[in-house]
């Protein structure tokens, strides 16, 4: 992570993580130690580590530090505006890649909840289905004691059944 400099309206710069105001030697010996810095103008938020980064490189070369050979100066300009695209290419390829991977991501998080949720619901509409159909099949069936009913109509109604009195075969 970069450490981060503020670059107040006064020119002042300060590093946030040490909590103290530094110069653009102090950034210079930081980045030779090996740590990356962000210098961002505290007003409006702009990045403006490269420009400070310059400034260091032109304050060197004025104090008489061979800082950059002219040679490879001269390639820098040159090639500044090619480096540019291919800069701003190899971003748009890493942001075009990184909004495609996480919209997939995105898309198999929304979509498999929903699949799974909808074959839970096809399962329990199946099985309500199949104990309803059981059921409707129950009162369409004759109960036994429907058919006893039917053939005893008495016994049904909780009437005991009485005999009728068997009168012998008249003689006449």
């Amino acid at each position: 992570m970069a450490r981060r400099i503020k670059r107040y309206d006064n020119r002042k710069l300060y590093d946030t993580e040490t909590s103290e105001y530094v110069s653009l030697s102090d950034i210079a010996a930081l980045v030779r130690q090996g740590n990356t810095v962000e210098v961002v103008d505290k007003a409006t938020g702009e990045d403006i580590t490269a420009q400070t980064l310059t400034q260091i490189i032109l304050e060197e070369g004025r104090n008489g530090a061979p800082v950059i050979p002219p040679d490879l100066l001269h390639t820098l300009l040159r090639r500044s505006g090619e480096a540019l695209d291919t800069g701003l290419d190899q971003i748009r390829s890493t942001v075009d890649g990184l909004v495609e991977r996480s919209l997939g991501q995105l898309k198999r998080l929304v979509q498999s909840p929903r699949r799974r949720e909808l074959d839970d619901l096809r399962r329990q509409l199946r099985h309500l289905e199949q104990r309803l159909s059981a059921l409707l099949d129950d009162l369409d069936a004759p109960s036994p004691s429907d058919s006893d009913a039917q053939r005893h109509p008495q016994e049904a109604s909780g009437e005991t059944p009485t005999a009728e009195p068997v009168q012998p075969p008249s003689r006449d």
